[in-house]
Formats: C-alpha cells, structure tokens, sequence
C-alpha cells in the first residue's frame, strides 16, 4: 500500500513548500535527479484526440486485475489503449489521498511514465482535493482548510507547480492540464463556492482559484492547454463562461462532460443533440476549443452503447475547434469497485467497457480516428 512522501521543490518554488502525497517517508531531493534532455524537435499534436481517463487502472491492478488485447494477450493498458488507435490518457491528481496514495504524485508519476512509454500524449486533471471533485462536492484538503482566501490562492499555485515540476523532472510534458474538476459550483468549498445557476455569485473567488492554477502551469510548461472542465455538455453554459471570464477567469480550453444517458426528459439523441448545439455555441461565443474529457455509458447494453456513442463521435469530429473525445474509467469490469467504495456505501461503476476476461469491448474501439 502506498504512503505518503514530500519531495522538495526546485528553485522556482520555495525551498519550503512540501508536496505530501507519495510512496516514501523520506523527502526526494529532485535537484539531484537528472531530468530527460529537452528534445529541439517539435511536438506535432493529432488534430484530433481519442482516449481515456484510466486513473484506476493501478489500484485495480493491485487488487488482481490484469487487462488483455483484442487477440486475448495480457498487456499494459497503456499500450492496449495505443494499440486501439488512442493517442491521448487522462490522469487524476488528488492532493493527499491517505486511502491508499491511489492518485497521488506517485501514483499519477508511475501511470504518465507508462503512457508516455506506450507513446501516448498526458492530460493531467487537478481535482484540488483529497478526493473526487465533481457538482456534488469539492471539499478543501485537509491541510489546506485552515487557510484564507489569500492563502488559498498562494497554496494552489504553489502546489501545481510543485506536481509539475515534479513530473517535468521525470520526462513527463502534459499536453493538457484541468485546473479543477466539473467545476460548475466552483471548488475549494467554502471559499471558491458559487451558485448553479445564471446569477453571479462568489465567481470573484473562484476565477482567483482557477487563475493560480492556470498561471502555475503556464510557468512550467508554457505550451501546456489549460482546461476549466465542467458537467451536463447538454445543457446551456453560455451563462457561466460568462460570469467566469467577467470575473477575470483564464482558460485556453473549454472541458465538458458528456454521459448522454439517464437524463430527465431527455432521449439519449437530444442529449447528444443538445450537446453538439452547445458546444458550437461555446465556441462561437467564447472563441475557445472545446474538450469532450469524459463520457460514458451504461454497460447493461453495449448494443446500444455503441449506437449512442457513434452518433456522438461522428458529429463532434464534424466541429474542427473540437479536440477530442476520452471516455472516463472504460477498463473496470467484473464490478470491480475501490475499496473506500464499500465503506462509503458505493455501488461499482456501472460505466466499465471492458470484457469479463479485461479485454475492449467494441465501445473503446469506437476512441480511435476514422477508417
């Protein structure tokens, strides 16, 4: 089971800032690592990006699971993904994840040193938290919940650069880096807290939050997209980039969620309908990309899934100032869930794609550039 570590920061961090959320008890001096030689030549980038977020890949694996090939060989889902035509992996960064490390530095270090080996491009996602952020909860980490807002701001640069200089160390370039994490309420609760709907409420707070991120990850890797990333692509988010940019917020890419199934009034086909509107709009009015960085669906029908998903894919590839598509968690099966799962009264993942044995299913082959 993984611990805890700090590593010390280079010079363009304070000597005495310490990033806890690794393996060992001793710090890692990382002036003393070698970092990879830059390479001069430059990163040509897929016009178009399919893939996966596969955070859990590690923890299932510690826990006996192993994945497969299309022909049944056991393999690295990395390289599995890479094989399907994927050319992109999305990882979570929690900030200091006691149950187990699962998402911690170390974690998320060993899983972008895999993926870059099996030649795919990294998105790094900050949930800014201990655990998951998403509309339902964006709590403070522990150590960070006696600070104020000042401080807060300060912490969140601070700590950003402190992962990336890390991973920077390690020969690790993400190509995209979410500052937060389905942030439509805004993270860091209470003090980065805004309300769901059209007023402007606390975006003041927030935007300096997403702003120290975005600022943190633009000084290690200049070239890096940075992402503000919320839920429900369906649905009308004119109102809340513009509350956000009013407020002074910096994004390079607009991020969404899309899981087109279970809406309330609406057919999987106006979800994803409404979905194309929006992020046309998004677009249009916002003269930003945008990044479909999760989707799924349900695994009691893979038939229909990948009806569902089709439809999906074949109309975003249409938009040109759409990047990309990642389907969120695809490698759970046999109803796997995290441990913490049963102490929190958690039902599995019903979103998982792969095949009894840890195989793909025809769902993940759909991530994967047109024949």
């Amino acid at each position: 089971m993984k611990k805890s570590i700090r590593f010390t920061a280079l010079a363009l961090v304070s000597a005495s800032l310490f990033l806890a959320c690794g393996k060992n008890s001793e710090p890692v001096n990382k002036e003393e690592q070698k970092p990879e030689e830059e390479t001069q030549q430059p990163v040509t980038h897929p016009s178009f990006y399919y893939g996966a977020d596969v955070s859990w890949a590690s923890e299932m694996e510690h826990d006996g699971k192993t994945f497969k090939n299309a022909s049944g060989t056991t393999q690295d889902i990395f390289v599995i993904l890479k094989g399907l035509g994927q050319n992109i992996t999305r990882l979570r960064v929690w900030v200091d994840p006691s149950r187990g490390g699962w998402c911690g530095y170390d974690d998320v270090l060993a899983k972008a040193k895999r993926a870059k080996a099996a030649g795919l491009e990294i998105m790094i996602d900050f949930h800014y938290s201990d655990f998951f952020a998403d509309p339902g909860r964006q709590d403070t980490p522990a150590a960070w919940q006696s600070l104020n807002h000042a401080n807060l701001v300060t912490r969140v640069n601070d700590y950003t650069k402190e992962v990336l200089t890390g991973l920077k160390q390690q020969g690790i370039t993400p190509s995209y880096v979410q500052v937060g994490n389905e942030t439509r309420v805004g993270m860091l609760w209470p003090d980065g807290k805004i309300a769901n709907t059209g007023i402007v409420s606390n975006y003041s707070n927030y935007a300096e939050l997403s702003n120290a991120g975005y600022d943190a990850v633009k000084a290690i890797f200049p070239e890096a997209k940075v992402i503000v990333h919320l839920n429900n692509a369906y649905q009308d988010l004119e109102w809340w980039f513009s509350n956000f940019t009013n407020a002074g917020g910096k994004m390079d890419v607009i991020g969404l969620s899309h899981y087109p199934q279970g809406i309330s009034g609406k057919t999987w086909q106006q979800a994803n309908d409404g979905a194309i509107d929006n992020i046309n709009n998004l677009i249009n009015k916002f003269n930003k990309d945008v990044f479909v960085v999760e989707t799924g669906i349900k695994n009691d029908n893979l038939s229909e899934g990948v009806t569902i998903l089709t439809d999906f894919i074949t109309k975003i590839r249409q938009i040109s100032r759409c990047k990309g598509i990642l389907y969120w968690e695809p490698e759970v099966y046999g109803w796997w869930k995290p441990a913490i799962y049963t102490t929190l009264g958690w039902n599995a993942y019903d979103m998982g794609v792969f095949n009894s044995d840890g195989s793909p299913s025809d769902v993940v082959k759909l991530f994967k550039p047109a024949q």
